[in-house]
C-alpha cells in the first residue's frame, strides 16, 4: 500500500514537473514574439531624410504628460534626448536630429534623422522617462527601430565631349575616387575643398560634381565616399560614340504612334470579326 502511495505521489511530482516546464517553455516563447513585433526594420538612402517612428500613448495611453521626457539610445550611446525646452544631441549626429515638437505632446515621439548617413545604419531605442516621486524617475521602452542605410549605384552612358553631372548627394560626401576600366588601381579625382578646373566643377550650391568634356579614357567605375571612406554612391560609366545613337534607337522602339497603335487595333478587331464570321458559316453548312 505504501508503494502504490509512493508511486502515486512520484508520478503526480513528475506531472507538475512537467507542466510546470511547460509553461516557462511557452512563456518564453510569448516573451521572444513580442519583443520581436516591437522592432521595425525600416530602410534609406545615404543623403535622405529619415524618420524611425515612435508614439508613446501607444504604451503610456492617453493621459497628458506634465513634461515629456524622450530618449532614443543605441546599444553603445544616447543620440538625442529633451525634456521640455532642454535638448541633447550626440556629436556625430549634431544638428542632424530632432523630434517633432509640435506633435510630441500628441504622442508623436518619432525619431528625424536628416542627411542620414551609411555609419547611421545599427539599431535604436525610444523611451519615455517619467518623473516620480522623490526626484525617482522611471524609463519606460517605446519603440525599438532597425535603420539601414544603402549607398547608390546607377551607370551612365555618354559620348566623347559630353559632361558627366555626379550626385555627391550629402555635404558628408568628401572625397571621389576612380577605377579605368581593365584596371585594378584606384585614383583620387576629386577632394572637397578642391578648387574647380578646366574638366571638374563642383556646384556652387548642389551637392554635384561635373566631369567636363570627357574622353575615352574616362570609362570606367566612380565611388563618391564619405569621411569615413565608405561609398556614398558608385557610378559605372560608359564613354562611347554610339551612346547617343543608341539612346535614339531605344526612344524610337519605345515610341509607337497613336494613328498607327489605332490603326493596329482596328485591323486586330476586323481579324477577328472575320474569323467569327467564318466559323458561323461552316455551322450553317
Amino acid at each position: 500500500m505504501t508503494t502504490v502511495t509512493e508511486r502515486l505521489r512520484y508520478d503526480t511530482l513528475h506531472f507538475r514537473l512537467f507542466i510546470l516546464i511547460q509553461c516557462l517553455h511557452t512563456g518564453a516563447l510569448v516573451d521572444s514574439s513580442s519583443l520581436s513585433s516591437a522592432m521595425l526594420s525600416i530602410s534609406y538612402m545615404a543623403g535622405d531624410q529619415a524618420i524611425l517612428p515612435c508614439s508613446w500613448k501607444s504604451h503610456l495611453g492617453e493621459a497628458a504628460l506634465p513634461v515629456c521626457h524622450v530618449q532614443w539610445v543605441t546599444p553603445s550611446d544616447t543620440v538625442f534626448e529633451q525634456r521640455g525646452n532642454e535638448k541633447w544631441q550626440a556629436p556625430e549626429f549634431e544638428g542632424r536630429v530632432r523630434v517633432p515638437e509640435e506633435k510630441l505632446g500628441s504622442g508623436n515621439c518619432s525619431l528625424i534623422i536628416s542627411d542620414v548617413q551609411l555609419g547611421d545604419t545599427g539599431r535604436y531605442d525610444s523611451f519615455m522617462v517619467l518623473d516620480g516621486k522623490r526626484s525617482a524617475r522611471t524609463r519606460v521602452f517605446i519603440q525599438g527601430v532597425r535603420l539601414l542605410v544603402s549607398d547608390h549605384k546607377s551607370s551612365q552612358s555618354h559620348q566623347p565631349g559630353e559632361d558627366m553631372v555626379l550626385q555627391l548627394y550629402t555635404r558628408h560626401s568628401v572625397r571621389v575616387v576612380f577605377q579605368a576600366r581593365n584596371d585594378s588601381q584606384w585614383s583620387d579625382l576629386w577632394m572637397r575643398g578642391d578648387d574647380n578646373s578646366q574638366r571638374l566643377e563642383k556646384h556652387l550650391l548642389l551637392e554635384q560634381l561635373t566631369v567636363k568634356r570627357l574622353q575615352p579614357s574616362d570609362d570606367g567605375i566612380y565611388k563618391v565616399l564619405d569621411q569615413h571612406g565608405l561609398a556614398v554612391s558608385t557610378v559605372q560609366l560608359s564613354v562611347d560614340a554610339r551612346a547617343r545613337s543608341d539612346r535614339r534607337v531605344q526612344e524610337k522602339l519605345e515610341y509607337v504612334p497613336t494613328d498607327v497603335a489605332a490603326k493596329s487595333s482596328c485591323s486586330a478587331l476586323l481579324t477577328l470579326a472575320v474569323l467569327v464570321l467564318s466559323f458561323q458559316t461552316l455551322q450553317l453548312l
